[in-house]
């Protein structure tokens, strides 16, 4: 029961985090609109915050690695506090990129200590358990705080707004951490040299490449969500937050089912997801000829694979670094946020080539590179 009291709260810090990462999602054609900016442009936005936690995250964990736990994830939400409450005076464009990068160096360091937090001394069953509790964070946020700051964004047609809505979340988290988690000091810290061995073996370098090519086949599609749906199939912005909330609810369900399957069979679970978002990329693609319903139900199962894909990849590539799982954790946030920088950067390319409708055929080949990794790193390890 204390375990899951870390991993509740933990959970409860992560919407934070994802809040303040993936709320501008919803807001970049406003974003565009007012800073007189091209959407890809303004998608910088998310692939700069992306881009910090790849090059800085997994140093920013190695050095924290023995600080307390609570303080540390207090720290971090701190920054992402006051992250939010610039954001939402509406500073120059500039401004609003650089202190968006600011809570990016400890992103990772949140996710891998919460993770560490919840799982330390439980057993095996357990771990896998506490995990997607704490990773159950991103799938809330998708359905809850994401969609509500891209609403309020909307309906008080302001979008610093959504950075009010990020800054409230975080300081909800804020509290709770201090208030309701013990101290947590680390009691063995593990050396810089026995956690940097994991960077020796070759299954775990393919796990992360698959990782991060997982990560780009997601965001590829997902990072421009609101434009394609208002581009393509012709929504209005209300309607779009409808399906914001659509995907975050099928996104939940997604990681529950995800979360018991892992525990049967991780390779088999991480390739189901995998493979559906190459199919379902394809049904995005031809998604505008379709009627409104069948549109609403492909959103759906969107939402139901893209989310789980979070916890399916991090326990994919966790499991070959169990001697250092914590830095394991944090290459495995860091490779993915990679992953996004590198799928909305190539999304952006195609977009600002062929047009937005064409987004989806990067997230097919990204997912097609991925699931082509899956079976070398396979064959490697029963060879």
């Amino acid at each position: 029961m204390k375990m899951k009291k870390v991993a509740y709260i933990g959970c409860l810090g992560l919407i934070g985090v994802i809040t303040t990462e993936f709320g501008v999602i919803g807001i970049l054609p406003q974003l565009a609109r007012h800073y007189r900016i091209s959407i890809d442009t303004a998608g910088l936005l998310l692939s700069a915050f992306a881009i910090v936690i790849a090059l800085a995250g997994p140093f920013m964990t190695l050095f924290m690695s023995g600080y307390n736990r609570k303080y540390i994830m207090a720290l971090s939400l701190a920054v992402f506090l006051f992250t939010g409450i610039v954001s939402a005076l509406s500073p120059p464009f500039w401004l609003l990129l650089l202190v968006r990068m600011l809570p990016a160096f400890l992103q990772p360091v949140y996710i891998s200590t919460a993770i560490a937090a919840a799982t330390n001394g439980v057993n095996k069953k357990e771990e896998h358990q506490m995990m997607a509790i704490v990773l159950g964070g991103i799938g809330i946020a998708t359905v809850t705080t994401v969609p509500f700051a891209t609403y309020i964004a909307d309906e008080l047609h302001g979008w610093n707004y959504s950075f009010v809505v990020q800054a409230i979340v975080s300081l909800l988290a804020l509290t709770a951490i201090l208030a309701l988690l013990p101290s947590m000091p680390v009691l063995e810290r593990k050396t810089y040299g026995k956690q940097l061995k994991i960077l020796k073996k070759p299954v775990f370098l393919i796990s992360s490449l698959v990782v991060l090519l997982m990560n780009a086949a997601m965001f590829t599609t997902y990072s421009y969500f609101a434009d394609y749906l208002g581009r393509v199939n012709s929504m209005e912005p209300k309607m779009i937050s409808s399906m914001l909330l659509l995907f975050g609810v099928m996104g939940v369900l997604g990681n529950f089912v995800a979360g018991k399957a892992l525990s049967k069979s991780l390779t088999a679970t991480t390739t189901f997801f995998l493979a559906g978002l190459a199919l379902v990329a394809v049904a995005i693609y031809y998604s505008g000829s379709l009627s409104p319903v069948t549109t609403f139900l492909l959103v759906g199962i969107w939402g139901f694979l893209h989310t789980p894909c979070f916890l399916t990849g991090q326990a994919y590539m966790i499991a070959t670094a169990t001697e250092a799982s914590e830095f394991a954790n944090s290459l495995s946030i860091s490779f993915g946020n990679l992953g996004i920088a590198i799928g909305t950067a190539a999304s952006g390319l195609v977009i600002a080539v062929y047009g937005i409708h064409h987004a989806p055929w990067a997230m097919l080949g990204f997912s097609a590179f991925a699931l082509l990794m899956m079976w070398v790193k396979e064959r490697s390890v029963f060879r």
